[in-house]
């Protein structure tokens, strides 16, 4: 060792980024970065829950392969595939907020081993058990005590991440205790999972899009204005889009929450505007998250009229699930997995051709919800529309996530 790197101090950068590549070179490619493992996961979960849900509706496979197979799909798409991507993504952005280094290795391997558990246990025990449910929301009760302790000792100190995942872990568990008939709280768990992650959405998308396009058209030379991050107007239409939901949760069916939520609706779509989504048209990395945020802005809106009892709450969820969170997941871990794998952030025809089959199994699942047109073959559309769209996922993605990053052995 030289003199100069003899006298960094202990703690030093140096010091730290060889002791993350001794710990991502400790075991597979896969584990060497939470995307990896969690992204797949997701993926793999979202496809093989759409199956056993699609073979259901065909009859083809019988409704015991769980207790209830209805309320079996709405937590596992939720608190399963949906809750993978956010574990995923928040262990992946922690060390950017905190300037510490990224889980890997056998922490992360377990911690994934984790959540696989509490997605197989429901075909073996019964919804009635209390290893099942603490369990399956633990995952995220410890999710939220890793970021919390990363943040806490980071250079950056906002816990708002950390909060939202601990409260989803416990809408998780209230779920599950309503699935095991121990309490009845209509419906209050798998609600406030949605909402928490309307909400994430909505503030990370809000920080994400702005940005992606204002360099984006940076790059273009465009002189004129261009979206900035948020600021006031947008803390205002989150504050409306926040207490609509919590009115929804705690009041359903009201005139209070169909007002706040119609609000919250025309809100978010007024601050898509703001972003300028069409100038940006040709670069569908940055593009589709503008549709997935259009979604947000559009299941608001029908989860108000819902509540007027205009229409039912079913088009709503799904242009909140099927729409917001599916497309936007999808287009984040595109992303994602590219940047982090040092690739350039473009999608192939693959990825673009899922972009396509997710949008159009959101409309068919919402023009379903509306009962417009044959619901069953609309229903079946959406289905294999879902399983066509992260099905490419997996098969562009599979071998980059559990490959060494492009160009740097190691990673």
């Amino acid at each position: 060792m030289n003199a100069k790197a003899g006298n960094e101090p202990k703690g030093s950068n140096a010091e730290r980024l060889a002791l993350r590549r001794r710990r991502m070179e400790s075991g597979p490619a896969i584990f060497r970065g939470a995307f990896r493992p969690f992204f797949l996961g997701a993926a793999f979960w979202a496809i093989f829950t759409m199956c056993l849900w699609l073979g259901h509706v065909l009859g083809q496979i019988p409704g015991g392969f769980v207790s209830d197979a209805l309320a079996w799909h709405r937590h596992e798409m939720l608190f399963g595939f949906v809750g993978a991507a956010i574990a995923g993504f928040a262990l992946t952005s922690a060390p950017n907020w905190t300037g510490r280094l990224p889980i890997a290795g056998w922490p992360l391997a377990t911690l994934f081993f984790f959540w696989c558990v509490g997605r197989v246990l429901p075909f073996g025990l019964a919804d009635t058990s209390a290893a099942l449910i603490a369990l399956d929301g633990g995952f995220y009760l410890f999710l939220s005590f890793l970021i919390g302790r990363e943040e806490t000792h980071g250079r950056k100190r906002s816990l708002t991440i950390c909060m939202v995942i601990a409260a989803f872990g416990f809408a998780d568990i209230l779920d599950r205790m309503e699935m095991a008939k121990w309490i009845d709280s209509a419906g209050l768990g798998w609600r406030a999972g949605i909402a928490l992650v309307t909400a994430l959405v909505m503030l990370i998308g809000g920080r994400l899009i702005p940005s992606f396009t204002h360099n984006w058209l940076l790059k273009q030379v465009r002189l004129d204005p261009t979206p900035t991050q948020p600021d006031l107007t947008d803390a205002i239409v989150m504050a409306v889009t926040i207490g609509g939901l919590l009115v929804w949760i705690l009041a359903r069916a009201s005139g209070a929450s169909g007002t706040l939520l119609m609000l919250a609706g025309l809100a978010n779509f007024a601050r898509l505007a703001r972003w300028q989504g069409w100038r940006c048209l040709p670069c569908l990395p940055v593009f589709v998250l503008h549709l997935g945020y259009f979604w947000l802005a559009l299941g608001l809106l029908l989860l108000g009229a819902a509540q007027f009892g205009w229409i039912s709450e079913s088009p709503a969820i799904h242009a909140l699930s099927t729409g917001a969170m599916a497309t936007m997941i999808l287009g984040v871990m595109s992303r994602t997995s590219l940047a982090m794998t040092a690739r350039e952030p473009s999608f192939n025809l693959a990825i673009a051709s899922a972009c396509v089959l997710i949008t159009l199994a959101a409309i068919a699942r919402v023009v379903a919800g509306l009962q417009i047109g044959q619901s069953f073959v609309l229903l079946v559309v959406a289905g294999f529309g879902w399983l066509g769209a992260f099905g490419l996922f997996l098969v562009v993605f599979g071998p980059i996530l559990s490959s060494p990053r492009k160009g740097a052995l190691g990673k």
